[in-house]
């Protein structure tokens, strides 16, 4: 199968799969998920202050823990925009990437109320959740194809 079954419809009184994502859109997304990784990676690492006072704002800055971060972020586009071209490569990363995303996003719940400002804290949670679960669709449709 080179195409994720998401979803059902009727056609001719048959149930039939629907594809989500052929190959080219999945590894569309697997080259925007990895540039986003990048550009957040990049921000961190080049500008952690503004990063901090922008988005991560939790607490004391420590620069040095930022760019620290920002390693993170940086490998996991390169693995992503690799998983782009690489299909085989595509489960293990994103199984990796929605479980750090997920355990990132819990974490980000329970200090929901911790940001400066107020508003931050809550933001950061959603925005977190939502790439979970776009890293969660798009391993949903990795698996499906192999």
């Amino acid at each position: 199968m080179a195409q994720a079954d998401v979803g059902k419809s009727h056609r001719g009184g048959i149930l039939v799969s629907r594809p989500a994502l052929n190959e080219e859109r999945l590894a569309s997304l697997l080259a925007f998920l990895g540039v986003t990784q990048l550009a957040l990676g990049a921000s961190m690492a080049i500008a952690p202050g503004t990063f901090f006072n922008a988005i991560a704002d939790y607490g004391t800055r420590n620069d040095h823990y930022l760019r620290d971060i920002s390693t993170f972020y940086l490998a996991l586009g390169v693995l992503l925009l690799g998983a782009a071209k690489r299909p085989r490569w595509r489960v293990p990363i994103l199984a990796f990437a929605a479980l750090q995303y997920a355990l990132h996003s819990i974490n980000h719940l329970i200090d929901i109320g911790n940001g400066d400002p107020g508003w931050i804290g809550p933001l950061n949670f959603v925005s977190l959740a939502l790439f979970t679960a776009l890293l969660a669709y798009a391993l949903r449709a990795a698996a499906a194809s192999r």
